[in-house]
């Protein structure tokens, strides 16, 4: 537990069970009224960034996070099985926790897993991942100054903007962060 004037960018807390990153913490005093510790915090489960108010002294649970580089297997149920590279160890993984970077999983991809205790809440995907253009789809190009565009499906699914020198059997580059195809390999 640490006290809310010592909360700092960066740091992982607890709160109704569920984990933030506190992405900026300001103290406010006003005129005529209590200070307070105001905070941006980014829930690591979902992304989502919300603000949060302490009260100057509130003790706040801070919590360590591990994190191990997981290998994809394949889908088990509703859920997907990796296994902990370091120690040989499967590990299961819920949808919920993948979300939509299921679009770019494929059996041998490694990512990183962020784990509080042995509870896996967040994963990221490597930047950049080489993936097969299963199909192109022939859509009316999209004109831009000096190029046009056509929709690629991937082996795993994702759909990406390509040039129209792409055809389906390539292997290109992907931005995983961006969903934005990079180069043909």
């Amino acid at each position: 537990m640490i006290k809310s004037d010592q909360i700092n960018p960066g740091m992982t807390l607890s709160i109704d069970g569920k984990i933030f990153r506190v992405e900026s913490s300001v103290k406010v005093t006003v005129a005529k009224g209590v200070p307070f510790i105001k905070t941006t915090l980014k829930n690591l489960m979902t992304d989502e960034t919300v603000e949060k108010n302490f009260k100057l002294e509130q003790e706040v649970e801070d919590v360590s996070l591990s994190e191990r580089k997981l290998e994809y297997l394949y889908r088990e149920g509703k859920d997907y099985l990796f296994i902990d590279i370091n120690e040989l160890r499967e590990e299961l993984v819920a949808t919920s926790v993948i979300g939509d970077k299921i679009n770019y999983l494929k059996e041998g991809t490694e990512l990183n897993a962020m784990f509080y205790g042995e509870t896996i809440f967040s994963v990221e995907l490597p930047q950049y991942l080489e993936l097969i253009v299963a199909k192109t789809e022939a859509e009316e190009a999209k004109v831009a100054v000096s190029h046009a565009n056509k929709i690629a499906i991937l082996e795993t699914g994702a759909k990406v903007e390509v040039p129209l020198f792409i055809e389906a059997g390539d292997i290109i580059k992907v931005d995983t962060q961006l969903n934005e195809y990079v180069q043909r390999i």
